[in-house]
């Protein structure tokens, strides 16, 4: 028995993962990954499964949470945005080596154009990094099927699976039919060999060769997957490979008539005698894919230095930014639809803080409080305060990942900046604040740091905060001086209070946290509606 449902990319992996056994879903917010683990969070089937769906800390204790779960013999999914990667590197690249028991499914999010992100990412180099299977939908419904898929793939051979979608399949919907029988929670069952998880340098030379000979393998089945295709045609002036919601893309732009040769590629490792098929028989190549020219570069690697080999490093594709049906149409040589020209009426309109965030209220005390300061600088972090850099307040000065705040404000305080200060919001602190704040402890550096607490993650739409409630004792708890962890309520008529705290704590020369908190507006009045609705 099946429906349909009219689903986002990001939902249809969700249905996916609960009809496919999930015991749990690890995530730590991001956008475009975001939606994965909060559609889950409203299904009632995963309710009636007592499926875990809960955020988490950070990406890496996602991970982590996951390879406990599969070394139990049950099924788990691993949700984070593309950044999300290189804080969950480490366990992810030596999942590699430990293999699984259960099903894990990694899926991460990538923004090309970078919607709400610092870089355009490609994770599917992480996958060629670890030797691990890649899965790449070009649709929603591919999105769906492939989970399943993705579980028996790596429970048949002994390792995760990476699923990488980008924002336009994250973002979009589509009529996707779903199998309306979920399979049952596996029982509980562990390694056959338990030392394999044990990843000694012993156990890990032993295994590394295993690693190697298995990504052969891995290529075979890709080239005779169901999700790789090889469609022949006869204009072998081009041959044209497609990658993942690429493919949807040419899909928009030909119709019957479109004679050259397609190779739709959406699992990894690079089929390469797919690819050399459709090297002997066409005079050029162009290949199409989203982010990096991670399979252009490839086949590059396993064609004959004579294969004309075009795309995003040829100029043929945008080599930054996002593939559009356009983009796609014009490197086929086809005459550009005809569209509106853009209106003088349209103004740019940056983003902004919410009226009435304490955030602004925050900025507005510190730059009020740092202006006898003309040398001081304000190190930030990630999340909506960022916005901070922007008018009217321009009140920082970085923002490189998360929490390079603290550690960043320590750095340069120990070159000699006076006064040297951090902001950070609270999930940001939990996630990768913490552990820098207990660096400047350790050496009582001269920082003060300001964790803008507004009890959410509210960049990413309001999920619970892991520190909510906890930050004091957690500051205390790291070695900050109890006297110097100090909380203030953002509001207009605390203003003076608030740039007096900041000034005390400016003229203390050792580690000290500032904690304005108040609730984000958004979170406030969603919490208010769900109280009149009670």
């Amino acid at each position: 028995m099946k429906n349909k449902k009219l689903l986002l990319g990001d939902e249809a992996i969700a249905v996916g993962a609960v009809n496919s056994g999930i015991t749990g879903v690890y995530a730590y917010p991001g956008t475009p990954s975001t939606e994965i683990t909060e559609y889950i969070q409203t299904l009632p089937l995963a309710r009636e499964k007592g499926i875990q769906c809960r955020w988490c800390t950070n990406e890496k204790t996602a991970m982590e949470a996951a390879l406990g779960v599969s070394y139990v013999g049950q099924r788990a999914l691993v949700c984070m945005k593309h950044v999300g990667m290189n804080v969950a590197a480490d366990a992810f690249v030596n999942s590699a080596m430990s293999g699984v028991n259960g099903g894990l499914i990694v899926v991460t999010a990538d923004d090309p154009s970078m919607h709400s992100s610092q870089n355009e990412q490609d994770s599917r180099f992480y996958g060629k990094f670890a030797f691990i299977p890649v899965l790449e939908p070009s649709n929603q419904q591919e999105a769906y099927d492939m989970i399943s898929y993705g579980y028996t793939l790596s429970e048949e051979n002994d390792i995760p699976v990476l699923m990488r979608v980008t924002t336009r399949m994250a973002h979009s919907r589509a009529i996707v039919e779903i199998n309306a029988e979920p399979q049952p929670r596996k029982p509980i069952s562990f390694p056959k060999n338990p030392y394999s998880w044990i990843l000694l340098p012993a156990n890990s030379r032993k295994k590394y060769p295993l690693l190697l000979e298995n990504y052969k393998h891995l290529e075979e089945i890709a080239v005779a997957s169901e999700w790789n295709r090889y469609i022949d045609g006869k204009d072998k002036s081009v041959g044209i490979i497609a990658c993942g919601i690429a493919y949807n893309y040419l899909c928009e732009n030909i119709d019957s008539s479109f004679a050259h040769p397609v190779l739709k590629i959406s699992q990894y490792p690079l089929p390469a005698s797919l690819v050399r098929k459709m090297a002997s028989e066409c005079d050029r190549i162009l290949v199409m894919e989203e982010g990096q020219p991670f399979v252009e570069e490839t086949v590059k690697g396993v064609l004959p230095a004579t294969c004309k080999i075009t795309g995003r490093l040829t100029g043929d594709l945008p080599r930054v930014g996002e593939l559009t049906p356009d983009s796609v149409r014009k490197a086929l040589g086809l005459a550009p639809h005809d569209t509106f020209a853009v209106s003088d009426n349209v103004v740019a309109r940056p983003p902004a803080l919410c009226q009435g965030c304490g955030h602004r209220d925050m900025y507005a005390a510190l730059n009020k409080a740092l202006e006898e300061y003309p040398d001081h600088k304000v190190f930030s972090d990630i999340g909506c305060y960022t916005l901070g850099a922007l008018p009217p307040f321009k009140a920082i000065n970085s923002t490189i990942d998360m929490g390079a705040s603290i550690t960043m404000a320590r750095g340069a305080a120990d070159g000699g900046l006076y006064p040297s200060v951090a902001v950070i919001g609270d999930s940001t602190f939990t996630h990768s604040g913490i552990t820098g704040l207990l660096d400047a402890a350790n050496v009582n550096a001269d920082i003060v740091v300001v964790i803008s607490d507004n009890l959410t993650t509210g960049m990413t739409g309001g999920q619970d905060s892991a520190g909510t409630n906890k930050l004091e004792a957690i500051c205390k708890a790291v070695g900050v001086a109890p006297d110097h962890v100090r909380v203030v309520i953002p509001l207009a008529k605390n203003m003076e209070e608030i740039e007096k705290v900041i000034k005390e704590e400016i003229a203390y020369h050792g580690t000290s946290v500032i904690i304005p908190r108040r609730e984000c507006i958004q979170t406030a009045k969603r919490h208010s509606k769900e109280k009149q609705s009670k």
